[in-house]
């Protein structure tokens, strides 16, 4: 008769590395330690007067993507401005440098020419790193921002039961003007 194991969390006071090596499983380490996103939390924008705005996490998707509406390319196609929202709906215009525009499959399949842009994010509790993100029109989706795997790589691993693992939405220390 197969046995049947009940895997349960506990905390473990041991490097990664050691735990690994001691259940038999491979182990590789990028040199940093990785944080803990839920697959929901809430993030800012500060370069672009983004917050709070609510994030979905998706290791499926490549690049990240930020609700976008009233898309305009300046006359040389080098900057971008548009308007996009915070969690209360509150319209908010940015405007920011062009990095590249291409081509980009939605989950439904569905490919269209997007204009990316780079800006800095921020986390509850003041991690902050650079994303790269297209801007879409997310008007039917629960969140206005995807964070896609290019921006988790390399800096989180996602617990697709948990949200807002990192911290409320007053944690990310901004206040509005």
């Amino acid at each position: 008769m197969p046995r049947t194991y009940k895997a349960v969390p506990e905390a473990v006071d041991a490097p990664s590395a050691q735990v690994a090596a001691g259940l038999g499983l491979p182990w590789k380490s990028a040199g940093l330690p990785r944080l803990l996103i839920g697959r929901r939390e809430w993030l800012a924008l500060p370069e672009l007067g983004v917050f709070p705005v609510h994030v979905k996490t998706d290791s499926g998707a490549y690049s990240s993507s930020l609700h976008a509406e009233q898309i305009h390319l300046t006359e040389n196609g080098r900057r971008v401005r548009f308007t996009t929202h915070n969690h209360l709906r509150e319209s908010i215009t940015c405007e920011a440098d062009v990095v590249h525009v291409r081509r980009v499959r939605s989950s439904t399949g569905i490919s269209s020419q997007r204009i990316f842009i780079q800006t800095t994010a921020r986390l509850p509790g003041g991690f902050e790193w650079t994303i790269r993100v297209s801007l879409a029109n997310r008007s039917d989706m629960r969140c206005p921002m995807l964070l896609g795997r290019s921006a988790l790589s390399g800096y989180f691993l996602i617990d697709t039961q948990g949200t807002h693992l990192l911290g409320s939405k007053s944690g990310l220390g901004l206040r509005k003007p």
